[in-house]
């Protein structure tokens, strides 16, 4: 017999980005052809999706974790990488996604209703798409960015047009086997049902489905019992019908009594289930009218029941005594509540542009680092992970982009000097304020930054103007000058080449 699971929690971990790659394009007679490093292909997404075919939130149970494929990295010839997988989880209808805060992410209604629970992280760009008119051969890529991890909790809450509530062995299930095909468990002792029960009901032209949860007891708000774990499958019910043991042998129970606490149980739960249970329509049944003292006592509290507003009905699940009765009232109390409801419309895509005008960055003073500085935003994070800090030039390519962010001037009105700890996301650096904001310089060799440590070997600019000077004689004009002599000859300027 399968496990009715209705409640669990599940890890969602997307797709890493693939890494994007710095190509130079080569070919006979073209050594240097420009880069041509294509981007990293994008994670896979985590995506919940509402299937009818299934019914409980088993395989999360003993499945805890998911995790989307990861995006490919970028090659040369301008070839992107290739895309992560999307995960797709079939969730049963009417599954509540919260956070590990327990608010409310999503609500999955409908057949084919899509929530991508975990974004894929994106692919890095290669030097093809990094290049400009001032960084004409970018000699670095950006790294692709980690997908989103996050603890999340599902949980099912029927969608049933009636619920039935009642104390234990009330004949709740012995009615939805009267009334529906569905066949619960039914035995003479409490808490036979240990799940929820679903039936499906027709009256004339009308359909609607009828949920039986586990019977209520006093204390239920405070987790005595088994009714309390499965209130939440009546939150979606338009009807409440109240199923009364008229045939009870415990002392101290009557139809009236055991009305009145159910309902304190259910005001005292209802800010758990949105605070709308108060509001819903009440039908009460008085069950088990086929023994002789039942009948009396159902006779003799129905006009004090019929006082507080609420259709009262006699009923049989024995005999069938009333069930007719009792499913054209709840027909009838599904129509009225359908006809109440707004028209359905068309799922929109809802676009929610961030706003102009912000800097999208803070600094604040770090507290751990004495004149340290924290640098906290969407954008200097991202860019953050997507550097290869091993490479000098993308060290300086973040660089800038910091600092026409506005990132330095931050710092400096906060009071920061050169050498102070600024710490972006997980990295920490000594800050260095030498790049005006918004500035481009000029980038020397490729991979390299001349605003960082460099090597003493010559550049290709200080060669070429070495070889300017020796056509032009000036080279040999200085060595007279200061008998100096180099030992050999530029034969390029010898009259004879």
């Amino acid at each position: 017999m399968s496990r009715f699971i209705d409640r669990t929690s599940l890890r969602v971990i997307a797709g890493y980005g693939g890494n994007g790659c710095a190509s130079v394009h080569r070919e006979k007679f073209k050594p240097l052809g420009g880069p041509d490093g294509g981007n990293g292909g994008r994670g896979g997404d985590v995506v919940l999706v509402v299937d009818p075919g299934v019914h409980t939130l088993l395989d999360f149970h003993y499945r805890r974790q998911a995790k989307a494929g990861n995006g490919k990295q970028g090659q040369g010839s301008m070839r992107n990488g290739a895309l992560g997988g999307d995960l797709v989880l079939a969730v049963p209808d009417g599954t509540v996604v919260l956070d590990e805060h327990g608010e409310q992410l999503a609500d999955l209604v409908g057949a084919g209703t899509r929530f991508v629970v975990a974004a894929g992280g994106r692919g890095g760009l290669g030097n093809a798409a990094l290049a400009s008119t001032a960084r004409k051969a970018p000699g670095f890529a950006l790294n692709g960015e980690p997908g989103e991890e996050r603890e999340v909790v599902l949980e099912l809450r029927s969608l049933a047009d009636v619920g039935l509530i009642g104390f234990p062995s009330a004949g709740k299930s012995s009615l939805v086997a009267a009334l529906s095909s569905a066949r619960p468990k039914i035995a003479d002792y409490p808490f036979t049902t240990l799940v929820p029960q679903l039936g499906v009901v027709s009256a004339g032209e009308s359909t609607f489905t009828v949920a039986d949860v586990p019977g209520l007891i006093p204390g239920a708000a405070e987790g005595r019992g088994l009714g309390l774990e499965f209130l939440r499958h009546i939150e979606r019910c338009a009807v409440l019908v109240h199923v009364v043991d008229c045939a009870t042998a415990e002392t101290g129970r009557d139809p009236v009594s055991d009305l009145d606490a159910l309902e304190a149980e259910l005001a005292r739960y209802t800010p758990g289930l949105g605070g709308e249970l108060a509001d819903r329509p009440r039908i009460i049944a008085l069950n088990k009218i086929d023994v002789p003292e039942a009948a009396e006592l159902a006779e003799f509290v129905t006009e004090e029941l019929t006082k507080r507003g609420w259709p009262v009905v006699s009923i049989s699940t024995a005999s069938h005594a009333g069930l007719r009765e009792l499913t054209f009232l709840m027909a009838g109390e599904v129509a009225r509540y359908r006809a109440a409801l707004p028209p359905p419309e068309p799922t929109r895509l809802v676009l929610r542009p961030a706003a102009v005008g912000g800097t999208g960055f803070t600094v604040e003073s770090d507290p751990e680092l004495d004149g340290g500085f924290l640098v906290h935003g969407e954008k200097p994070e991202r860019w953050v992970r997507q550097t290869q800090f091993n490479n000098d030039e993308a060290v300086g390519y973040l660089a800038d982009r910091l600092a026409k962010l506005g990132v330095e001037d931050a710092l400096a009105k906060a009071g920061a000097v050169a050498g102070a700890a600024v710490t972006i996301g997980e990295m920490t650096f000594d800050w260095e304020p030498s790049t005006p904001s918004g500035a481009m310089v000029a980038l020397s060799n490729r991979g390299s930054d001349p605003r960082l440590a460099r090597s003493a070997r010559i550049s290709a600019a200080q060669r070429k103007t070495a070889k300017l000077a020796r056509r032009d004689g000036t080279e040999e004009q200085d060595e007279a000058d200061n008998g100096v002599s180099t030992g050999h000859r530029d034969p390029f300027a010898d009259p004879q080449w």
